[in-house]
């Protein structure tokens, strides 16, 4: 569906050329919630915006559906943009239409007749659960609501992928959490192809099936989410799933032990239950876990106690839980 070879993006500003993108290359296959996930600066709004031409690549190619985008004129490259809509952090509503004639917007600079376009926008609004807010302005609604109203524009074209850059940082958590949902809803009834950019681990575990890790505008690591989350390799992408706050970094020169939670285990006081039956007690030093269905998602840092045998003890019972774990280095 999309393949970026040898693609870079160089800026000239007032101090020379800028190299924000380098080399990179990326396959993302047709039907995918593909994520790409960086901290801040790292190129990754760049990068999106190189897909859909808005940014012409310095080098390499962008091949979508088959297509150089390089190579097509200014009028076919218009018709493939029709086929990759944008989704933004910041809503990008028209403030002076109402959410109906804000979802019509895009039909109509396709020429798509106004009844037409009426019905296909109340379909959409439907479709995200904004049926009642069609008269509604975008200062009228939640910044939910409002991203809501463009997941409907983004589809009024019936694209063949939805580029998503930021689209839940505005987002308090419980909204975030519905908005993916609504993206995994869209994905499963329309086999719409999803690119998502971001920066939290936890946007790209909820519903990416793969995802690219860029650091310094380069792609440093690739590979199936879960993967990635249980055995990160690359220092940018153990960085974003594992932070380290001050109490982490008071630690340097202790055996510590990352424990992942990946739905295999029910959730229930695994770490109480394993300080009684290995006899031994540990130091949590970070923990980020959550209940899902009754099953349990997250990790944990332990501080492992110094003797050898209580440390084989607990590795012995996260074993036999089939519990992911790997000793850990912290440098302070």
């Amino acid at each position: 569906m999309i393949e970026l070879k040898h693609l870079s993006k160089d800026f000239t500003t007032g101090n020379g050329e800028v190299e924000v993108l380098k080399d990179i290359n990326l396959t993302i296959g047709q039907g995918e919630i593909f994520g790409i996930i960086g901290r801040s600066g790292a190129g990754k709004s760049t990068l999106v915006r190189c897909i859909n031409y808005l940014e012409k690549p310095t080098e390499g190619e962008v091949i979508f559906d088959g297509k150089d985008m390089g190579k097509l004129s200014p009028k076919e490259l218009r018709k493939v943009r029709q086929s990759m809509s944008m989704i933004f952090q910041s809503f990008n509503l028209l403030a002076q239409r109402p959410a109906l004639k804000n979802v019509c917007y895009p039909l109509e600079i396709a020429g798509v007749p106004k009844t037409e376009a009426g019905e296909r926008a109340t379909e959409l609004l439907e479709l995200v659960g904004l049926a009642d807010k069609a008269k509604a302005y975008p200062s009228q609604l939640s910044g939910g609501q409002q991203q809501r109203v463009a997941i409907a524009r983004a589809l009024a074209t019936n694209p063949k992928v939805l580029l998503c850059d930021e689209v839940t940082s505005a987002l308090d958590p419980n909204t975030t959490r519905s908005i993916l949902e609504l993206l995994q809803e869209v994905n499963r009834k329309f086999g719409v192809t999803i690119v998502l950019i971001t920066h939290e681990m936890k946007v790209i575990e909820q519903i990416c099936g793969k995802v690219a890790v860029i650091s310094e505008g380069r792609i440093v690591e690739t590979g199936d989410v879960r993967e990635v989350f249980l055995r990160p390799q690359s220092a940018t992408a153990k960085q974003l799933i594992l932070p380290k706050g001050g109490v982490v970094e008071d630690v340097t020169g202790k055996r510590c032990l990352r424990i992942v939670f990946d739905g295999n285990s029910a959730f229930e006081p695994v770490i109480s239950n394993m300080t009684l039956e290995c006899g031994t007690v540990v130091n949590i030093l970070f923990a980020n876990t959550r209940n899902i269905d009754g099953k349990a998602y997250g990790e944990m840092l332990l501080q492992l106690p110094e003797d050898k045998t209580s440390i084989e003890r607990i590795t012995a019972y996260l074993d036999y839980r089939k519990i992911y774990h790997k000793e850990e280095e912290l440098n302070g």
